[in-house]
C-alpha cells in the first residue's frame, strides 16, 4: 500500500540511502582486521580498524557526532565474521549516507521528507471492516492530534487511496519542524521511507511516540492482514531487514537527543 501513496504523490527519486547503497554493491570483502575501535577527532568520534580510520565509499573519514553512535558502528565491524556483509551493518551504511550523500544537501533531503506531508500514510484510512477502521484510528489519530496541537499542522483525512490535496499551511508547518543537521535529517529520512510516514518520523524525533509505537503504527494494515491471512516468509524477511534499519535510525535519533539535552 505504501507504494501506492508514493505513486499518487509523485515522490521524487531522491533517496540518499540508495545513492550510497549503489556504491557499496559488488563483491563482498573478507575480514582483514582484528579489532574495531574509536578515536576522538576535532569533528567527532572516528571509527578505526586496527588503529586505521574507516572511510566511506567516497574515501571520506567516518566520523560520528556522539561516542555512543561511534561505539555502535564499531560494534558492527567487530560483529563481522569471515566476510564483511554491509547488509548486517545499518549504522555503517547510515554513516556513509550522512557523510557521502546528505551533509552537502541537507535542505534537499528535508524537502524530500516534506513531500510525504502531501500523502502521508496516516491520511489514507480504510472504509471497512469496522475493526480495521478502529485500529487505524487508535494508532494514527493521536499522531494527527499531536501534529495539530504541537506543530500547528492540521491535515485532511480521506477514505481509500484517492489523492487528496493537503493545506499548504499544514505542509509548511510540518516542514518547519524538520531538523537541520545531517545526521538527524538522514535518520529521519530513513524512518520516513521505512514507515511511509513523515508524521510518524516527526513524532519519534519529538518524543511524542517511542520506537515501538511508531513501528506498530506503521504496520497496522500489514499486521491486520497477517492476523487474518497468515505470514508470508518472504515478506517477513523483508520486514525484518527494514526493522533493523529502523532500529538503527531510531537509535541515532535517540543518541543525538540525549547528547543535546541539558542534563547530558
Amino acid at each position: 500500500m505504501r507504494e501506492l501513496f508514493d505513486e499518487v504523490a509523485g515522490h521524487s527519486p531522491l533517496d540518499p540511502e540508495e545513492a550510497v547503497r549503489r556504491t557499496t554493491r559488488g563483491p563482498q570483502r573478507k575480514r582483514f582486521y582484528a579489532q574495531a575501535g574509536i578515536s576522538e577527532t576535532p569533528k567527532g568520534f572516528g571509527v578505526t580498524l586496527d588503529g586505521k580510520p574507516v572511510r566511506t565509499p567516497s574515501k571520506r573519514l567516518v566520523t560520528a557526532p556522539t561516542h555512543e553512535i561511534a561505539e555502535a558502528i564499531a560494534a558492527e565491524w567487530d560483529a563481522q565474521k569471515e566476510i564483511i556483509d554491509l547488509a548486517t551493518m545499518p549504522l555503517t551504511r547510515l554513516a556513509n549516507t550522512v557523510i557521502d550523500a546528505v551533509a552537502s544537501r541537507v535542505e534537499a533531503v528535508a524537502d524530500d521528507i516534506a513531500r510525504y506531508f502531501h500523502s502521508d500514510l496516516l491520511f489514507y484510512r480504510a472504509g471497512h471492516p469496522d475493526a480495521l477502521v478502529a485500529l487505524e484510528a487508535e494508532h494514527w489519530d493521536p499522531v494527527m492530534f499531536w501534529a495539530a496541537d504541537a506543530l500547528g499542522a492540521r491535515f485532511i483525512l480521506t477514505e481509500g487511496i484517492v489523492y487528496v490535496r493537503q493545506p499548504d499551511q499544514a505542509v509548511a508547518a510540518a516542514r518547519a519542524a524538520l531538523p537541520a543537521d545531517p545526521w538527524s535529517i538522514a535518520a529521519l529520512h530513513m524512518v520516513t521511507t521505512l514507515t511511509g510516514s513523515a508524521l510518524l518520523a516527526l513524532a519519534l524525533i519529538r518524543g511524542a511516540l517511542d520506537e515501538d509505537q511508531v513501528w506498530a503504527a506503521a504496520h497496522v494494515d500489514e499486521d491486520w492482514n497477517i492476523q487474518h491471512w497468515g505470514v508470508d516468509e518472504e515478506v517477513a524477511g523483508r520486514r525484518l531487514a527494514r526493522y533493523l534499519d529502523f532500529r538503527a535510525a531510531s537509535g541515532v535519533l535517540a543518541s543525538l537527543s540525549r547528547a543535546s539535552s541539558p542534563s547530558s
